[in-house]
């Protein structure tokens, strides 16, 4: 059990026999990403907050959906525990256009969820069981142990991320074959927090590595938690959703598909996310089976995602401006991207005090500090530089997307120097 639940539990004193086995089990993760960030508030540079904001420190949101915020009032009706059926029906159909590979695979319509995180606990819920194993790249987003392990009580079982600067698919396949029939294995491209994305390479090898699994008579889910796809900023990177290959990959494996506006449209409070299924061989009547099954989760959680949320995303996907609004707010992103690569190769003496990890993608990269606790320089960039960063994993995670490209040279710096202060 985690430490801060059971902090809150010895608070409750007798009161805490009237919470159930996950009840106990239950904490606010306030010495994680939203602990750390809150310490941070305040700070001259911040790189803690996975959303995104422009060169003038303003949201960087697009114009598409900040100018239809008027909408008819069939926008306060509720929306269904499924989604509105025309959001559905547009974003099934942005799908094939994203991921050209997915022509001809069968799949089911996305449903509407409140936006990914929601996706996931759906996921934990119909298909996780206590004597299940979630297999997890060690370095992860902090809030799959606490819907997997914490509130359903799945285990968790981790593996190598990286091998000589690429996608270790051999730990994966090693972690897939561990003893235990079922296993649900979450993959997250562009990866929170590490900002790397699987290379063309790197996707033959996890694709093979599942493959292997399932033919060894492993029950596999595999759930693409896509939330920054499409941010990708180099060559050589698979550009597509994984879940196009494990769609039809076999019998034994059951592929999931999370996505939303969140991310990937820069509007983090619209709450607007889909989950989708497919497996080789599926029939429409099953595919909408799941459907139900999700939409039943919903109804008994949430009802339905906010409606008006909805009607903003159809309003904006319809919107003749919004393909080259999005392309122009991806420009800023890569555009700090590629002054993070020239700023870390115009100073190779960094590479005495942190390496950077791989990173091609998405909001965040991470670097590895030499010698000294992560921790530690994360309390020390807060006390004297006034920068704010996420410790993960012995990592310090740094947000680009929320810091200008004039402020990046200044957040290494910053890095360097206070891992210089530590090591006196």
């Amino acid at each position: 059990m985690n430490k801060l639940a059971i902090g809150l539990n010895k608070a409750l004193g007798s009161a805490a026999e009237f919470l159930s086995k996950a009840g106990k089990r239950m904490y606010f993760p306030y010495g994680g990403i939203l602990g750390q960030s809150g310490e941070a508030k305040g700070c001259e540079i911040n790189a803690t907050i996975g959303m995104a904001f422009e060169e003038d420190g303003s949201p960087l949101v697009m114009k598409c959906f900040g100018d239809n915020l008027k909408l008819d009032k069939k926008a306060f009706l509720y929306a269904g525990s499924f989604g509105l059926p025309k959001l559905r029906e547009q974003w099934k159909e942005m799908e094939f256009k994203k991921n050209p590979s997915l022509k001809g695979v069968k799949f089911s319509n996305p449903v509407v969820t409140n936006a990914l995180t929601h996706g996931i606990r759906i996921v934990a819920e119909l298909f996780a069981d206590t004597a299940d194993e979630l297999v997890c790249p060690d370095l992860f987003w902090d809030n799959y142990e606490l819907i997997f392990q914490d509130a359903v009580g799945c285990k968790v079982r981790h593996f190598n991320t990286f091998k000589k600067g690429a996608f270790d698919a051999e730990a994966m396949k090693k972690a897939l074959l561990a003893p235990g029939q079922k296993k649900i294995l979450i993959l997250n491209f562009p990866n929170n927090p590490t900002g790397y994305t699987a290379t063309i390479e790197d996707a033959k090898k996890i694709v093979a590595a599942v493959k292997a699994a399932a033919k060894a008579g492993k029950k596999i889910v595999i759930v693409c938690d896509d939330a920054y796809f499409g941010l990708v900023y180099e060559k050589g990177i698979h550009g597509e959703s994984l879940f196009a290959e494990f769609a039809t990959l076999d019998k034994n494996v059951l592929a999931v598909k999370l996505d939303g506006t969140t991310k990937e449209d820069y509007v983090w409070g619209l709450r607007v996310g889909f989950i989708s299924f497919a497996f080789k061989g599926a029939t429409d009547e099953q595919l909408k089976a799941l459907e139900a099954k999700a939409a039943g989760n919903v109804r008994s959680c949430i009802s339905n995602s906010s409606s008006i949320g909805q009607h903003l995303a159809i309003a904006a996907f319809a919107d003749k401006g919004y393909a080259k609004q999005k392309k122009e707010k991806y420009a800023v992103l890569k555009a700090r991207y590629l002054e993070i690569r020239k700023i870390l190769k115009a100073h190779p003496e960094y590479a005495k005090n942190f390496e950077a990890m791989p990173f091609n993608s998405g909001y965040f990269m991470c670097v590895k500090p030499i010698g000294v606790d992560a921790e530690k320089v994360r309390k020390q960039l807060i006390a004297k530089y006034s920068t704010g960063a996420i410790v993960l994993s012995g990592l310090i995670r740094l947000a680009f997307s929320t810091i200008p490209k004039a402020k990046l040279a200044k957040l290494f710096a910053n890095v360097n120097a206070a891992i210089s202060d530590l090591k006196k």
